[in-house]
């Protein structure tokens, strides 16, 4: 299950180091390749709570396994596309079969797992779920400079069809049959309620991820805006439903669960920052710096490497330690990161002190990042499992696309600001996107005391 959660995570990312290439070689625009690499988030985050929903209704195995299917169909095609309006097309395939299969990563772990068996799952799919934007920079790295037999680009979605191929092979024999009444197939898929929130969240993401790219027209305001009231809407309207005694898609109780309002900023927080860092990080070294694309993805190496430690062995630590991890790794998450942006100022490599304050990166991150996760859904009940993992999931990938945007934009615009490209130019840019990124940790670090002093 964490692999197959593991392999669509790096789809998210792993298609970053490799759009110079696809970009020659199948002459696509600008936008096209925007869309290449946006089309498989739109896909995902939209879908992500109607896949959860399915899972419920039908069976989270059969889901899962049937989502595995369809991303590896689709993920064959990406690697065969001959245009960049077939790749696009088979990216937003690819995108609904992960969002199909990943929410039922959560329940089938609140399902089959209790006590300190299911933390000990969900620490592992914590680090799994944040390791996975930095190993995917690494990967599409290694694979494009290979260039394996001479197919370019075509690995960073090829290599996902042999593993696809075993995961479906050994889930069929090793994941849990659903037990009758296990899945609560009474509850309906709410329609009205998929259709308010797939609509909200498409007028949310679409200019988050293309609005940077068009100069941020209109158009793009215009659709936030109209998001933020279809979101008014689409709660209200489940509300109303659950007190009719209806199935929402989101049951109210899951966001009322205690604890769950502040996991989910915490997480949009977290994911945002880390998104963000990765993303100017990656225009720093390749366009300031003038990295490879191998070399590039190496560098983020260090933060993933320490993410999943961290990730894995948090609950094993002292137990007066234990209450204090969440603002303690927000807080070291701060620090470190305005500690890339004063290492790297001038246009220089940063040296020794560049692995510490990335070491420390991945440290943060993930205290910030996995008790979150573990805790808000240690006491869910089963059979709000699928509501809950697929607003989890959403709000993390709503989280990565928001740090995009927002810290992607901030950098483009220090540097277009800043007049002749190069390595000081764009340290200077990082810098400002540094401290920013630092802020926002902060808010996540103040959020944990808060919370603490209650």
């Amino acid at each position: 299950m964490l692999t197959a959660q593991f392999m669509a995570l790096l789809d998210v990312f792993i298609v970053n180091v490799a759009v110079p290439t696809i970009g020659s070689e199948l002459h696509a625009s600008g936008a096209g390749m925007q869309l290449v690499v946006a089309g498989y988030s739109i896909a995902y985050a939209v879908l992500l709570i109607t896949g959860a929903r399915l899972g419920d209704l039908l069976g989270h195995r059969r889901v899962h396994l049937a989502g595995l299917a369809l991303f590896t169909a689709a993920s064959l095609a990406c690697g065969l596309a001959r245009g960049t309006g077939e790749l696009i097309a088979f990216r937003l395939v690819q995108g609904a079969g992960a969002a199909v299969m990943i929410p039922q990563v959560l329940s089938l772990i609140q399902r089959h797992f209790t006590g300190e068996a299911r933390a000990r799952a969900l620490g592992a799919y914590s680090a799994v779920v944040a390791t996975g934007a930095a190993a995917g920079q690494v990967l599409g790295g290694v694979l494009v400079s290979a260039d394996l037999f001479d197919t370019g680009w075509r690995p960073v979605f090829l290599v996902n069809v042999p593993v696809g191929l075993v995961l479906l092979a050994v889930g069929h024999r090793v994941l849990p049959r659903d037990a009758p009444g296990a899945v609560e197939r009474s509850r309906g898929l709410d329609l009205p309620g998929l259709v308010l929130l797939g609509a909200a969240v498409s007028l949310l993401t679409v200019p988050l991820v293309l609005g940077q790219e068009e100069g941020w027209p209109l158009w793009s305001w215009l659709s936030l805006g109209a998001a933020v009231v279809l979101f008014t809407l689409f709660c209200l309207y489940e509300s109303r439903l659950d007190r009719r005694g209806g199935s929402p898609l989101i049951s109210p109780r899951v966001l009322r669960h205690p604890g769950m309002g502040l996991a989910v900023f915490r997480l949009l927080a977290v994911m945002a920052v880390n998104a963000g860092f990765l993303f100017a990080l990656t225009l720093h070294v390749q366009g300031g710096l003038g990295y490879s694309a191998l070399r590039a993805g190496l560098t983020f190496a260090p933060t993933a490497v320490v993410f999943g430690l961290v990730g894995l062995t948090w609950r094993d630590w002292p137990a007066a330690l234990q209450g204090v991890l969440i603002p303690a790794g927000f807080a070291i998450a701060a620090v470190s990161v305005a500690c890339v942006g004063a290492v790297l100022k001038g246009g220089g490599d940063g040296g020794f002190w560049l692995y510490v304050a990335f070491a420390g990166m991945g440290t943060g991150l993930a205290l910030g990042f996995s008790p979150t996760l573990t805790r808000a859904l240690a006491t869910v009940r089963p059979e709000d499992a699928a509501d809950a993992s697929g607003l989890l999931a959403t709000v993390a990938q709503l989280g990565q696309l928001i740090g995009v945007a927002a810290f992607g934009t901030l950098f483009l615009n220090r540097l277009e600001s800043l007049g002749a490209p190069g390595a000081y130019t764009s340290a200077d840019a990082l810098l400002m996107c540094t401290y920013a990124l630092a802020a926002t940790a902060t808010s996540g670090a103040v959020s944990g005391l808060v919370r603490r002093r209650r």
